[in-house]
């Protein structure tokens, strides 16, 4: 049976995409597959290119800030992890999630949780989903700088939240979310 494993990036930040992986395990895969967590940020990158370079087939999906805020982050993940299996090369016939939830959708699944620490599979989905996330942030950084996306990747941090004090909120933020959402309504008045 073909297993695919799945993970998000970039639930919790203010602004950004969230971004999934499905990943199928073929061939050689690399070693030291962890939770992207628990990775360092040049260990990510080194395993996120031998995956890419390995014969592990991968889809990455993205759910849009406009998405998010109009179908809430927990239904945009879903809505992204969906992409992240379509965009596989073969479909799986069970899917591995990282979590407590399940998306509604057609493949028999199972959720983990602890899945990104425990199964190669979903670990694999971490680090790709991480790391594209990662770049993502980072391209959008140069675009608006100010907020230190390259280094904070849309999270919450006191240096971001002053940033939406002093900047306001760019198209990139989540105006769903509450501290961005309070930005936007003090500078209508």
């Amino acid at each position: 049976m073909i297993v695919a494993g799945v993970d998000e990036a970039g639930r919790g930040p203010w602004a950004g995409p969230v971004v999934a992986a499905a990943v199928i395990l073929r061939g050689a895969v690399p070693s030291g597959l962890d939770d992207s967590k628990k990775l360092s940020a040049k260990r990510r990158e080194v395993l996120f290119d031998a995956l890419q370079a390995s014969a592990c087939l991968i889809g990455v999906g993205h759910a849009s800030v406009a998405e998010i805020d109009q179908i809430n982050i927990l239904q945009a993940t879903h809505l992204a992890m969906t992409r992240a299996v379509e965009a596989l090369s073969e479909a799986p016939g069970h899917v591995l999630v990282d979590g407590n939830r399940l998306p509604k959708w057609r493949w028999p699944a199972t959720a983990m949780i602890g899945g990104d620490g425990s199964e190669p599979a979903i670990s694999a989905a971490s680090i790709i989903a991480k790391v594209t996330r990662d770049r993502i942030m980072a391209a959008l950084d140069g675009q608006h700088p100010g907020y230190g996306w390259a280094s904070n990747q849309g999270y919450g941090v006191a240096a971001h939240a002053e940033a939406l004090i002093r900047l306001g909120a760019t198209p990139h933020h989540r105006a769903s979310f509450k501290p961005v959402r309070a930005v936007l309504q003090k500078l209508q008045g």
